[in-house]
Order: structure tokens, then sequence, then C-alpha cells
């Protein structure tokens, strides 16, 4: 997987320090739900909310490297949060995740755990190479849970493969290439941030695989990181 994903040369010059972590797990079975996502989910939740206290977590270094990056994309984190937060503050609040697919929930709970943001992907819907790189003017992304494509502003910063745009980085993915219940191969990414170490960004995607394979089977390949400045 050596060159699965570059940086565009631009994106490079803006973000120097920022790591791209990518992993794939194989011959998953996706259902609505099981028992052994819903446990997860509880074991997760139980100690999320005895780590963590909601009115200090603006704190947390994790939390604050990644609205530093929101607030350098022009995203303000106090009305568009980066997804492991958000999803960290609705436990917090005694609420749960939404209950998606066994491998949605489980890779959303490795982003509660963890504070990561990450994405999931039908790996069959994947036209590789991936490639990070600031948007165009409208150009065109279609999220997920939206009725049709939306114009993008100008420069923000995108995961594109051969075909599409994948996701807006680090808090949106595209309907294209979500997954399904016919999936069968998950791409699993996780976005870094400056101050936010290769071994972290890799041990949240392990996470995340992890938890895929507990709760939808499946065999976990290697993961690789992506750093920004080697990319030419």
């Amino acid at each position: 997987m050596e060159s699965f994903l570059t940086w565009d040369r631009e994106a490079t010059g803006r973000f120097p320090a920022l790591h791209v972590c990518i992993g794939v797990i194989r011959g998953v079975k996706v259902e609505r739900s099981n028992k052994e996502v819903e446990a997860l989910r509880r074991s997760v939740t139980e100690e999320v909310r005895r780590k963590f206290r909601l009115e200090l977590l603006k704190n947390d270094l994790t939390v604050r490297a990644y609205r530093d990056l929101f607030w350098s994309l022009d995203i303000d984190p106090t009305k568009t949060r980066p997804s492991g937060e958000a999803l960290l503050r609705r436990v917090l609040h005694g609420d749960e995740i939404p209950n998606i697919s066994t491998v949605v929930d489980a890779y959303n709970l490795a982003s509660v755990k963890t504070i990561i943001p990450l994405s999931g992907f039908d790996l069959d819907q994947i036209s590789p190479p991936l490639m990070v790189r600031f948007s165009r003017e409208d150009e065109e992304f279609h999220g997920i849970g939206t009725n049709k494509s939306a114009k993008l502003h100008d420069k923000m910063l995108v995961v594109t493969d051969t075909e599409c745009i994948v996701s807006i980085y680090p808090h949106r993915d595209a309907d294209e290439t979500k997954i399904t219940e016919k999936t069968k191969n998950v791409l699993m990414i996780g976005y870094g941030a400056t101050g936010i170490a290769p071994d972290q960004l890799t041990e949240a995607v392990r996470t995340a695989l992890s938890f895929i394979n507990q709760t939808s089977g499946g065999k976990t390949e290697s993961t690789n990181c992506f750093p920004s400045h080697l990319s030419s």
C-alpha cells in the first residue's frame, strides 16, 4: 500500500505536519445490529464516561489539536465539531451514538474511544490511488444523507480517488463509497492533525479494525501512515 495515497504539493505546503493512516479489513459481514456490537457499545460507553468529564473536554490535547485544524480550514469547531469530539460529547451527554450498522457503529465507537476522526468506505467502490488535495471552486461532492451533490468552495481540504471526492477532510464522507449491507471489504481512514503523532493515529485505525473484526468478522490487513512531508 506504499503508493495507495499521496499528498498534493499545495496541501503539503500548507500542512507539512499532517498524517493520514489507512487500514483494510476484508471479508466482513455487515448487519443492522447484533449482540457483539451492543456489548461493545456498552463497554466503550462505560469506559469513556469514567475517563472524561464533559466540562473539561475542551482542554483535552486531542480535542484541541482537531479544533485548531478546523480553525485553520476556516471551519468553526464550535458549530461543526470534529467527528471524534462530536461522538464523544454525545455519549457524555447521556445519549447513544446512532445505530447504523455493525461496521459503521464499530468504527464510530473507536472514534469515541480515541477521539480521532475516522472514516469507513466500501473498498470495492474506491478507485485508487487516493490523494489529499484542495478542492476547486464549484467542484461537486455528494455527501452521505443528502439527496444531491453540492458545490464546494475553493481550497477545502479533500480526499479523492481517481473518480470522485470521497471525503471532506476530516468530517464528511461521500455517498458513492459508503458502507452498506452489501459491503465485504472495508477501507478505514484516520485523519491526522498537527500535534497528533503517527502512533496515535495508527492506534486509532487499529482499534477501529479490531472493533469491526469483533462485531462483523473479517481479516485485518496491515495499517500504513502517509505523512504529508514525504510527498513530492
